[in-house]
């Protein structure tokens, strides 16, 4: 198990039963740094729209084995805790709070 400081100053624990399944994605194969990496720099951070503990962090890549695409990495920040639930390409980001960057 990892645990990553987040751009928020949060310790955010990956799992590795977490990324060896993100990572079973033919298309996220080559992307395992770069989940680590989203959470320490992201371009934007928005709530979720559906759980206001959950935080998507986004960074645009324009070069993937799908083309142009967003890596989303999402993170269920408790009270206490937080972890990678998943990531995942996407065409865009979700609309939301946007929490990073702070304004």
């Amino acid at each position: 198990m990892k645990t990553i400081k987040d751009c928020f100053g949060h310790a955010v624990r990956l799992t590795d039963e977490r990324r060896a399944h993100i990572l079973e994605h033919p298309e996220m194969k080559e992307m395992g740094a770069e989940i680590e990496r989203v959470l320490t720099a992201p371009q934007t951070v928005r709530r979720s729209r559906s759980d206001d503990a959950v935080r998507l962090f986004y960074e645009f890549y324009a070069r993937t084995i799908v083309d142009g695409k967003w890596l989303c990495v999402v993170v269920k920040c408790l009270e206490d805790d937080a972890f990678v639930v998943t990531a995942y390409l996407t065409d865009k980001p979700k609309t939301g709070e946007t929490l990073w960057p702070i304004n």
